[in-house]
Formats: C-alpha cells, sequence, structure tokens
C-alpha cells in the first residue's frame, strides 16, 4: 500500500500536471506553419482541396456523397483551420517581434560602441594634427637649414676678410720715419711701434 492518498485532505494546489512541452519547438513549428500557409503551394493546395471536395460531393452518386449540398462539413473543416490558423500566426508574429526587438537591441548596442570607437579616433586624430604641428617638416628643415649654411658663408667670407686685413697689416710693418702717403689728400702719419 504505497503512496495512498488521504481523501479527508483537500489537493495541494499545483498538482494538476499538464502535458510539458518545449516552447521553442512549439513555436518554430508553429513559424513553419504560418510561413508556408503564406506561400502560394498553399493557396493552390487549398483551391485543388476545396474544388475535389465540392466537385465530388456534387457529382459522384448520392451514397457516395459524405457532404451535400451545403457543404456544412466543408464549412466546419475551414472554420477550423481558420481558427488554428489566426493564433498560430500571431504566435509567429510575436516570435518575429522578439527576434527584431533583440535585433534592434543588439544594433543599438553596436551603434553606441561604433560612435564611442569613432569620437575616439576623432580625438586621437585632433591631438595627432597638434602633435604633428609642432613636429618640423622636411621643408622647414631645409629652409633653416640653407639659412644656416648661408649665414656660415657670409661668416666664413667674414673671417677671409679680416684675414686679409691682419695678413696686410702685418706686411705693412710700422716704419720708423713719417712717410707721406700721395694718394691721401692730408699728409697721413704713421707712428712708430715702440714694441
Amino acid at each position: 500500500m504505497a503512496d495512498r492518498r488521504r481523501l479527508d485532505q483537500p489537493r495541494e494546489p499545483g498538482r494538476l500536471k499538464l502535458p510539458r512541452f518545449d516552447p521553442e519547438a512549439f513555436g518554430q513549428w508553429s513559424e513553419g506553419i504560418a510561413r508556408f500557409m503564406g506561400t502560394a503551394k498553399f493557396l493552390v493546395y487549398m483551391t485543388v482541396f476545396i474544388l475535389v471536395w465540392v466537385v465530388w460531393n456534387t457529382l459522384a452518386p448520392r451514397t457516395w456523397q459524405f457532404d451535400p449540398y451545403t457543404f456544412t462539413f466543408l464549412t466546419l473543416i475551414l472554420s477550423l483551420q481558420a481558427s488554428y490558423a489566426a493564433p498560430l500566426i500571431l504566435l509567429a508574429q510575436n516570435r518575429q517581434a522578439d527576434r527584431d526587438r533583440l535585433a534592434s537591441e543588439e544594433d543599438r548596442r553596436r551603434a553606441a560602441a561604433q560612435k564611442a570607437d569613432t569620437e575616439y579616433l576623432a580625438r586621437e586624430i585632433a591631438s595627432l594634427r597638434i602633435a604633428v604641428g609642432e613636429i618640423a617638416t622636411r621643408d622647414f628643415l631645409r629652409s633653416e637649414l640653407a639659412r644656416m649654411s648661408e649665414e656660415l658663408d657670409e661668416a666664413a667670407v667674414r673671417r677671409a676678410k679680416l684675414e686679409r686685413k691682419k695678413a696686410k697689416k702685418t706686411l705693412d710693418e710700422p716704419v720708423e720715419e713719417d712717410t707721406f702717403d700721395p694718394g691721401d689728400d692730408p699728409p697721413r702719419r704713421r707712428a712708430r711701434s715702440t714694441r
């Protein structure tokens, strides 16, 4: 006498066991039906089925007819098909709406990440522009080197002139007497060097 139920106590709520089903598998099945019902193939099959039904029940002998002229059974079948098709289509639409919502959230997340990346890259490019503005360019270096070589050339020319003057001064040793240079207007006296 295992597991005897006590009849004097009420049943606990939730003890009623309903059959379980996988909602994902059921949803996929309903989407498959909804997709099939939205095709031209389904319309052709349905039209052929109804035409065969009507022709059979009007042209066949009375003993073979199973749905006489008012086609009550056909109407019942079509109503039953429509009553199941509508919820299946709604279920498929709900699943599609959930997928669209998830896709739009993913798109929004990706757009936000892309915007952040773009802003980061824009800041990096701006900092590079500032840094490049402080770096000497090839043309700037060339112009500075040309200017410095001109200054060095001028300094070399000045130095050469000074050396020539010094060399000329050393050649022109001071004379003990006063000398008169006929090219000068006033007579110029050169002082005698005491050294």
